[in-house]
């Protein structure tokens, strides 16, 4: 006969009120499924989360919405043995764990650093501000930057010379 014990929970965690980059991007509940499996003195988290993020594009300011289905595991402890590494376990002292907060930090350690409509998103005119994706603006196409202006009168006044 096993030692293992096992159980389950399913909940909604509210992050509705979590902010990233100035923005709240949980807009619905993320969707849990915690299961522990118990056995010598430790317990393994087996976490299911599926959740929707929504954020504007970093390069066209365009709503963008992605679906993320991730699975996070930890293994619980009461106390380290002075050989065990605590970046393996995670300690619960007393045997009372915040679910809610570990799963909220594995979400936000989670997040891309840039959120993009799509890979190849061509972004805004630096010049007007027109949305790239939609086509092409009516700038003027060869634009230098003010501070290269000086670095071009040199190369014309240095070609006139020949």
């Amino acid at each position: 006969m096993s030692d293992d014990l096992s159980d389950t929970v399913e909940y909604d965690l509210d992050l509705s009120q979590v902010e990233v980059n100035g923005v709240k991007p949980f807009l619905e509940p993320v969707k849990v499924r915690a299961v522990f499996h118990s056995f010598a003195g430790s317990v393994d988290l087996e976490a299911h989360l599926h959740y929707t993020v929504t954020m504007p594009c970093d390069r066209c300011n365009e709503e963008t919405v992605q679906e993320k289905i991730v699975r996070f595991s930890h293994t619980l402890v009461r106390e380290l043995n002075e050989e065990e590494d605590d970046d393996d376990y995670i300690l619960v002292p007393g045997e009372r764990l915040d679910l809610d907060e570990l799963l909220t930090e594995d979400v936000l350690l989670e997040m891309p650093s840039k959120f993009l409509c799509s890979p190849d998103c061509r972004g805004l005119c630096p010049s007007c501000g027109f949305n790239l994706n939609l086509g092409d603006c009516s700038c003027e196409k060869e634009q230098t930057d003010s501070r290269l202006e000086i670095l071009k009168k040199l190369l014309q006044d240095s070609s006139e010379t020949k």
